[in-house]
């Protein structure tokens, strides 16, 4: 296979050849196969027009374009021996036009959270599942809506693949700009917490249609005679081999079970997407998670732009404060001490330097400019001249088991896992209740709840306002409705009682924290 066709890409002329391609391939697509000299002269609005026959002439040695003779406008002898030629796409030049479509259509897409997408796979799941109760299915209706199915579904996974690998560098592009990240978290939470909502409501809809068609409660599933009406249509425009170096029936045989895989692994690939799995989950509830922790990220962000802005601390401001600390040293001692410290520069360990040299310095200081060899010298250990340590070399001390140390540490964490489970699990109802109602609590779910409250007051802009906001893991949402100043709330722990204003609550599980 010849890769010539892309050649043009890293000529002199690149520029000039892709605009002459660029003629062709809009000429095509408006039913113009065959174009002159000076039809691409107009079109493209290239001069001269020897240029752009040199040109095309490299292109058709390069195999981008096919040349015919043009003898329609011929009135003479001499204009018949003249060269003059008629030029459209090769196949293989049109092919290289489509994958540099693609090539340029990918690199500059954006991506989408496609909820209308998920409106459509659960629409065509229900007229399949329609058409397997049918005693005989129509087999154009079949084809086509598993055919639009998988365009759907394919574009919903591309893009919402495009979508979340680019969220993170828009988010490190916009973090150094208040305003724009400001402005764009508004928008971004709320477009993610539609789509998720969206895709927690649709998919428990399509998983169930997915199940309906793919478990048989006796003999095959229903989609199996879907999936065969669909490649035996398919089949219908099989074209015959024209070398005949191969028996027709193998032929078709062959065709027919690549036809059945690649109708087969799309509707797996559904599968996957929308149904769980014994220790794997489904790419939506991958999905899912991903945009709660594109929630969190956004918002710790933010935070850190408040934090930046609030309180300014970097490298410049720090060493301008160690400089006035600096300034305010009593004496050259603390001025040492500080330099230590903040640098984590110390003398040579193998110098010995200890508090007896110290004071030897001080009693009995050295200039500066004294040289080394009538200067006292430092005494160096022995041993650490001979060996390179102070210390005795001997065998390496044996390895400890910390199996038990580990199964404690186990224990903790599932214990802690399973006291975090139960204060959910008491506090999210989904019920909409006063503060005052909640009676006693334990002290992991009060924990919860003082978090809860911690993080829902902390958004409010306005007090007599009701708040609604989401956990940073984006697992838990809070409600809150202020009911009157005058209301208060009794909250009853083992620690004490919390007494404040009361509100009308109502905590609801988005699902697991990831």
């Amino acid at each position: 296979m010849s890769y010539s066709t892309f050649s043009h890409l890293v000529a002199d002329k690149a520029a000039l050849y892709r605009r002459i391609m660029a003629t062709f391939v809009e000429a095509k697509a408006h039913f113009t196969v065959h174009l002159r000299p000076e039809d691409v002269c107009e079109r493209s609005g290239i001069q001269p027009l020897e240029e752009v026959q040199a040109a095309l002439a490299q292109l058709v040695h390069w195999g981008n374009l096919e040349a015919d003779p043009d003898t329609s406008r011929v009135t003479s002898v001499e204009e018949f021996y003249r060269a003059r030629f008629l030029y459209q796409l090769t196949r293989t030049g049109e092919a290289a036009e489509q994958a540099l479509q693609v090539f340029d259509r990918e690199l500059g897409r954006r991506g989408a959270l496609q909820a209308v997408a998920l409106d459509d796979i659960r629409m065509r799941l229900r007229s399949l599942l329609e058409l397997s109760r049918q005693e005989r299915p129509d087999a154009t209706q079949t084809q086509l809506l598993l055919r639009d199915l998988t365009h759907v579904f394919s574009d919903l996974a591309e893009n919402a693949r495009a979508f979340m690998s680019g969220l993170s560098r828009t988010l490190e592009l916009r973090g150094d700009d208040q305003e724009a990240l400001i402005a764009y978290k508004e928008r971004l939470i709320g477009y993610i917490e539609r789509f998720i909502g969206d895709l927690v409501t649709s998919s428990a809809e399509i998983a169930g249609c997915i199940r309906a068609l793919d478990q048989a409660e006796t003999g095959e599933r229903p989609i199996a005679p879907l999936l065969r009406l669909a490649v035996e249509r398919e089949l219908e425009d099989l074209a015959p081999d024209l070398s005949g170096s191969v028996d027709p029936e193998t032929a078709r045989g062959a065709e027919r079970t690549r036809v059945a895989a690649h109708w087969e692994g799309h509707w797996e690939g559904l599968k996957t997407w929308f149904l769980d799995r014994p220790q794997r989950r489904s790419q939506a509830s991958l999905l899912r998670a991903q945009a709660r922790r594109s929630i969190s990220q956004m918002l710790e962000a933010v935070q850190r732009l408040n934090e930046r802005r609030l309180g300014r601390s970097d490298r410049s401001a720090d060493f301008r404060a160690l400089a006035r600390w600096f300034l305010e040293c009593a004496d050259d001692d603390q001025a040492h001490r500080l330099w230590r410290a903040a640098f984590g520069l110390g003398p040579a360990r193998h110098l010995g330097v200890d508090a007896e040299t110290l004071a030897e310095w001080r009693a009995n200081p050295v200039p500066p400019n004294q040289s080394w060899r009538d200067a006292p010298p430092l005494r160096i250990s022995p041993r650490l001249r001979a060996t390179g340590s102070y210390q005795k070399r001997g065998a390496l001390p044996r390895l400890q088991r910390r199996d038990r140390e580990r199964a404690f540490l186990a224990q903790q964490v599932s214990r802690e896992a399973s006291e975090l489970r139960a204060a959910r699990a008491a506090l999210a109802t989904g019920e909409t209740l006063r503060l005052s109602e909640l009676g006693q609590l334990e002290p992991n779910a009060f924990s919860l709840l003082l978090q809860l409250l911690g993080d829902a007051l902390g958004s409010a802009t306005d007090p007599d306002r009701s708040i609604a906001t989401t956990t940073r893991d984006g697992s838990l949402q809070i409600e809150m409705q202020p009911l009157g100043p005058e209301t208060e709330a009794a909250i009853h722990t083992t620690a004490g009682t919390l007494t404040g204003r009361d509100y009308q609550l109502r905590i609801t599980e988005l699902g697991a924290p990831p």
